[in-house]
């Protein structure tokens, strides 16, 4: 039977969600919304949806005349244990590819960069700051989601990185834009090209992971964050603001790279499809759990380096 998740802490009302956890943090005023796709832990039409039904709703509740309890923080976790997100829906791609449907395809790209360009806006909400908090295997468009965030934490145990090109293809609906604003164009291209997974403290180094929490410990670095932006939120918020100036990510760039991705996906040869096949195999075995996990740290159950192995 498939589980619904009802939300009846947040201070609007929402529909039972089948792959979104909610809850909001009046104390600090961060709505949390936990991931948790199934069967596989990546970004399936409906955990897109479900993301873009809620994101809506926040942004209605916040503009209405109705805001009795204030949201400044959106905070992106997940609720599968060991697993951010796997990144995109692979088994889908291999359909699509097959029968030619670009459509279909540009169309899944096109809900994926809504998602993450509004992320990187904060909603629309000039006050609201998107945070991402990452405690396991962030992969593709997983790390995309991580990297469109204002502020980023991954415990220790994290493996990140962008396996794209193992199968002919590179990760087209984020990757370059985010990184080339933290670590330059230069460094973002072999990234991308490397198809490694780097540990969070490596990319802590690099400048591409914010900040760096012990295992277990993700869920305190996001609240402390939280204490202190509040306490000079408006500096901090003008400090974001004039960044978005001068290195702004806009939809068009995000739209233009996409519409690259679907180009190259409809490129790919047999040979990169049965690649794709073994990657999703490798999901099924990292795949989230049939009862709703609580959102709380969990040791990884399996390296991310599982999918590269497969």
């Amino acid at each position: 039977m498939t589980a619904v998740y009802r939300n009846n802490s947040l201070p609007f009302e929402t529909p039972d969600y089948q792959q979104l956890m909610t809850c909001y943090d009046a104390e600090r005023t961060a709505l949390w919304c936990y991931m948790n796709p199934n069967p596989r832990p990546v970004f399936n039409l409906t955990l897109l949806a479900e993301t873009h039904d809620l994101k809506n709703r926040i942004i209605s509740y916040l503009n209405s005349d109705n805001v009795k309890e204030p949201i400044h923080y959106f905070v992106c976790a997940s609720a599968t244990q060991g697993v951010f997100n796997l990144g995109g829906d692979v088994d889908l791609f291999i359909q699509l590819i097959n029968s030619r449907d670009r459509d279909a395809l540009y169309n899944y790209a096109r809900l994926c960069v809504d998602g993450v360009y509004s992320n990187a806006i904060g909603l629309g909400i000039p006050d609201l700051t998107t945070l991402a908090l990452v405690q396991g295997s962030a992969l593709g468009g997983g790390f995309e989601c991580a990297l469109s965030c204002h502020h980023m934490v991954a415990e220790e145990n994290v493996q990140m990185g962008f396996p794209e090109i193992l199968f002919n293809l590179f990760p087209g609906m984020g990757a370059m834009s985010f990184l080339s604003r933290r670590v330059g164009l230069t460094q973002a291209e072999r990234l991308v090209q490397d198809g490694k997974m780097h540990g969070a403290r490596a990319m802590s180094e690099m400048g591409i992971v914010d900040e760096l929490a012990a295992d277990g410990e993700g869920t305190r670095a996001i609240n402390q964050f939280i204490r202190q932006h509040q306490r000079a939120s408006n500096g901090r918020l003008a400090i974001r603001q004039a960044s978005q100036r001068i290195a702004p990510v806009t939809h068009q760039e995000l739209i233009d790279i996409t519409e690259l991705w679907v180009d190259a996906a409809l490129r790919l040869t047999s040979r990169d499809l049965r690649m794709m096949s073994r990657i999703v195999a490798a999901q099924n075995r990292l795949k989230a759990e049939e009862s709703a996990p609580t959102p709380s740290y969990q040791p990884a159950k399996a390296n991310a380096l599982e999918l590269l192995q497969a």
